[in-house]
């Protein structure tokens, strides 16, 4: 199964692969994302490290369940031939409806046929009162006239 853009990246093509990668994560559908990984691809996720589609995917429906009303925006910091660097923000709730505005990195290396073989995460979360969320689209997609990551000044 192909995933592109493929790797050798450009700088046409990597912006392309994050806005896939969180057009997908804003699906918060676990089986649609896990799919852009290789089989056995290894995470480390905060504290957790993962390895294979089916710990990712059972990682996601956990996450998922716990961090409500998800909505995400990557950017692309840096790329090679077969690694993208990108910084994040997300915003959720949890059960008890405090708000969180989630900060972090990733570090992604590609296989040939572009799925990601390794992703490195690093995440911090701030509690924000849910006056300060900056994400007010509906749940899904983000929409392509809203400000990206450095144009809201995050």
């Amino acid at each position: 199964m192909s995933r592109p853009p493929l790797p050798p990246f450009t700088s046409a093509t990597a912006p392309q692969k994050a806005r896939l990668a969180e057009d997908a994560w804003n699906s918060r559908d676990p089986a649609r994302v896990a799919l852009a990984y290789t089989e056995d691809s290894r995470w480390r996720n905060r504290s957790e490290f993962l390895q294979g589609r089916s710990q990712i995917e059972t990682f996601l429906q956990r996450k998922w369940q716990r961090e409500l009303d998800y909505r995400l925006i990557k950017e692309v910091w840096a790329f090679g031939e077969r690694r993208i660097a990108v910084r994040f923000a997300y915003e959720w709730h949890d059960d008890s409806a405090q708000w969180f505005r989630s900060y972090g990195n990733e570090n992604w290396e590609f296989d040939d046929e572009g799925l990601m073989a390794v992703r490195i995460a690093s995440i911090n979360d701030l509690p924000i009162r849910e006056s300060d969320r900056k994400y007010h689209w509906p749940l899904g997609r983000r929409p392509d006239d809203h400000p990206s990551l450095s144009e809201l000044g995050l």
